[in-house]
């Protein structure tokens, strides 16, 4: 079978180099690299000044698909190439900036193995939204799930190299008593939980917020088992990569950990029992899927528990990613 050829922008973004390194290893895919906004500049690869060539419809004649993760400028001329073709490729966005348009579907391939919809352009769920349409899902096949409370961890690399940057800074600085840097999240991240991110920057909780919950609605709509709507919070973490969730489930009858635990259980997500170490952000870094652990039944109600879910949020994306992209292969000639 040979591979489809595929088109990346973004490529020198966090997640660009996430989806390329994925892509090379699952797929052994010819992937052609663009910049962020779609623009001619130049980049550097392995250590060398090369020129980027522009994001046109001359170069991707021959694409099977095109997989966005740059720009809202680079949003904006992607998607006019691409809808421009006569036989235009696959447009999958990653980064949610193409998601209000007409023929955007919303798709987790987390979930479950479905094939590619007829629809020119895939919107790939938030990572934290799959993760949990996933979880209570998987709950939800074991005991009806009544309610559900999450609280989401979003870590700096959600904003790119800018806010894994910010980071950084304003640790190293506060333990040098220099000011902090404070263009992307305007308020002080480090050593710190944030409930909403300062006025003036480039961040928004509010609007990922509102992604995840749409995107959630979304899964669940197109879900068998139809859970309830849980109700949700982002809240800004000092740390670098991974999404991190503490849920809360209250299910229609008496929960037992054992039951839940095994009904978390699957390829997709790794379970860890009560004498295996709490999962964390660093356990899964630059690992696939999900890890769950800490089960407890809470303790004023026999009929809820806690779950502590972590994953990776780059290699989640990009991963789903490459999903859809090998169902594109197609024979050689």
């Amino acid at each position: 079978m040979a591979k489809p050829k595929i088109a990346l922008v973004g490529g020198e973004t966090l997640l660009g180099k996430e989806i390329e390194d994925v892509l090379k290893s699952r797929v052994k895919a010819h992937v052609s690299t663009y910049s962020a906004t779609g623009e001619g500049n130049f980049g550097e690869s392995e250590g060398e000044a090369v020129y980027v060539e522009p994001f046109e419809a001359s170069s991707i004649q021959d694409a099977r698909a095109v997989i966005f993760a740059g720009t809202a400028e680079g949003a904006q001329k992607v998607y006019e190439v691409v809808t421009g073709l006569p036989g235009k490729p696959l447009l999958i966005d990653c980064t949610g900036l193409l998601e209000n348009r007409p023929e955007a579907r919303i798709i987790a391939p987390l979930l479950a193995d479905t094939d590619v919809p007829d629809t020119g352009l895939l919107e790939l769920a938030h990572p934290a939204a799959a993760a949990l349409a996933l979880v209570l899902s998987r709950l939800n096949n074991a005991s009806p799930v009544r309610q559900a409370i999450v609280h989401v961890f979003e870590p700096a690399s959600e904003q790119g190299r800018r806010g894994v940057s910010e980071l950084h800074q304003q640790t190293t600085s506060l333990l040098s008593f220099k000011p902090l840097d404070k263009q992307v999240f305007d308020a002080q991240l480090s050593f710190n939980l944030l409930a909403q991110y300062g006025e003036e920057g480039i961040a928004k909780l509010a609007r990922t917020e509102q992604r995840i919950e749409r995107h959630v609605a979304s899964l669940i709509a197109q879900s068998v088992a139809k859970t309830p709507l849980p109700s949700l919070r982002v809240i800004g973490a000092p740390v670098f990569h991974g999404y991190s969730l503490s849920v809360w489930a209250e299910f229609k009858k008496t929960a037992e950990t054992e039951q839940l635990a095994e009904a978390l259980a699957s390829a997709q997500i790794e379970v860890r029992g009560s004498n295996d170490d709490a999962p964390s952000g660093a356990d899964v870094a630059g690992q696939s899927g999900l890890i769950a652990g800490d089960i407890r039944i809470d303790h004023n109600n026999p009929r809820a528990a806690w779950f502590w879910i972590v994953g990776d949020n780059l290699r989640l994306t990009a991963d789903a990613a490459a999903d859809l992209v090998m169902k594109l292969e197609v024979p050689a000639r």
